[in-house]
Order: structure tokens, then C-alpha cells, then sequence
């Protein structure tokens, strides 16, 4: 290339980005995508639709320096090197009509913490409502014990999203938020104040809360799905 040939970044070119994908191999797909896809374009009445999931692992990092802020031509800073103080694992139960959150914090994330959750779902939801919660296929979400609990409280009706589709579960986009604006970003000294912040940030998502509106039909996924496999195929030849 010419010393004088324009960088590709004067351009907003980012030749070298690319994203990963790996598509479901579950032989229920088309069933589970038209399940779920039906639950959040259709939502049943008298039922609460619940996308649930954890995030586990999340680390209460101390930076070494205080973050640089955003300025007029420069971007925040953060230091690169941290201090590791723990980790908690986040819980969190999304309303797809209402878009509200309700979460908990808890140490590690065992059939255990999983048990515990649904029955901070169960007691802190009216009685008289349907709970249909959307999770994946995480081994805690089908142990034995979670099985036995559910038979016993016939008002909750897990819905399992296909093998490697975390996509077509909306709390996942939750996380992503949460991640960006309140834990990427923050400096803890301890677990306590890594929960705390967290806490806060769902108080404050609740009181501004708002939906994410899905308009894909399962029609139109496995459309795209099909586009998929064909450039797949063609490059195999």
C-alpha cells in the first residue's frame, strides 16, 4: 500500500472486525424458536413471561488509578491493571411486557442459588398469575431438585431456548446494559460494594423501565437461518 494512502480508520473502515456465530445443532429447534418467538409476540393472559438467566462470574475489580473522564477529544480511560476482590453471580428475571427486572445477587450459582431464585420469583409475584420463564439449557436449570420443586408449584412453566441460541433470550441484552453502564466501568473494593452497585442499577433501570420490543417472527429467523447454512455450504465447495 502507497505511504500516502488515506488510514482506514479517516474512513470509518474496520476491515479486521468480524463477529462469531455457532448455529444450534438441537433437533428441536424449529419447535423450541416457534415456542418462545409465540410466547413474546403473543404474551397468554393472567401469566407473566419471564426471561431468566445468570450471569455468573462477575468480578469486583479495583483499579489501581482513578478513570480518566470523557473529555472534549478524548475517550474514557481506565487503567489496565486491577486488583481482584471476588466474584458474585447476578440473577436476574426479565418482564418482556413491562420490561422490569427482578434480580439477586448470590456467591456462586449451583441447582442451589438457581432453587433459591425461583422461590424469590414465587413469593414476590401475585399468586394468581402463570409464571412462563424462558431460561437455556444450563445443567442447574434441569437438576433433579429444580425438576422435583417445579412439579410441586404448577404455576411455573420453564420454556428451554435451543442449544447455543443465548440470542433468543432477551435478558441477554439486559446483561449487555448492565455490563456497559455499571460494572465494565466501576471500581470496587470489595464483593459488598460490587452487589450494591448493582442493586442500585436496578432500582434505578425499574423506575425508568421500558421493553425491548421483538418484531422477529420465527418465520423470519429461520429464513435467515436458511441464507446462513447456504453461504455456509457455498464456501465448501
Amino acid at each position: 500500500m502507497p505511504d500516502d494512502f488515506p488510514p482506514d480508520h479517516l474512513f470509518g473502515l474496520q476491515p479486521r472486525r468480524s463477529k462469531s456465530f455457532r448455529l444450534s445443532t438441537d433437533p428441536f429447534l424449529v419447535e423450541k424458536v416457534r415456542d418462545i418467538v409465540g410466547l413474546y409476540l403473543n404474551p397468554p393472559d393472567n401469566a407473566l413471561v419471564l426471561c431468566v438467566d445468570e450471569k455468573s462470574q462477575v468480578q469486583a475489580l479495583e483499579r489501581t488509578q482513578p478513570v480518566l473522564p470523557m473529555g472534549l477529544g478524548y475517550v474514557e480511560r481506565v487503567t489496565h491493571d486491577y486488583y481482584r476482590h471476588g466474584t458474585t453471580t447476578l440473577f436476574a428475571a426479565l418482564d418482556i411486557v413491562d420490561g422490569g427486572v427482578i434480580s439477586q445477587c448470590k456467591p456462586r450459582h449451583r441447582h442451589q442459588e438457581f432453587l433459591s431464585f425461583l422461590k424469590h420469583l414465587d413469593a414476590n409475584i401475585p399468586t394468581d398469575l402463570e409464571l412462563h420463564l424462558i431460561a437455556d439449557n444450563y445443567a442447574t436449570h434441569k437438576h433433579p431438585k429444580v425438576k422435583g420443586w417445579l412439579a410441586s408449584h404448577p404455576r411455573f412453566h420453564l420454556h428451554f431456548t435451543p442449544t447455543y441460541s443465548s440470542w433468543l433470550n432477551q435478558v441477554e441484552r439486559w446483561f449487555a446494559l448492565i455490563t456497559q453502564q455499571a460494572i465494565r466501568r466501576g471500581s470496587f473494593r470489595n464483593v459488598r460494594e460490587l452487589v450494591g452497585k448493582i442493586d442500585a442499577y436496578v432500582a434505578h433501570y425499574n423506575a425508568h423501565k421500558r421493553p425491548f420490543v421483538w418484531t422477529a417472527t420465527a418465520d423470519s429467523i429461520f429464513e435467515k437461518l436458511q441464507h446462513i447454512c447456504k453461504l455456509i455450504n457455498g464456501t465448501q465447495h
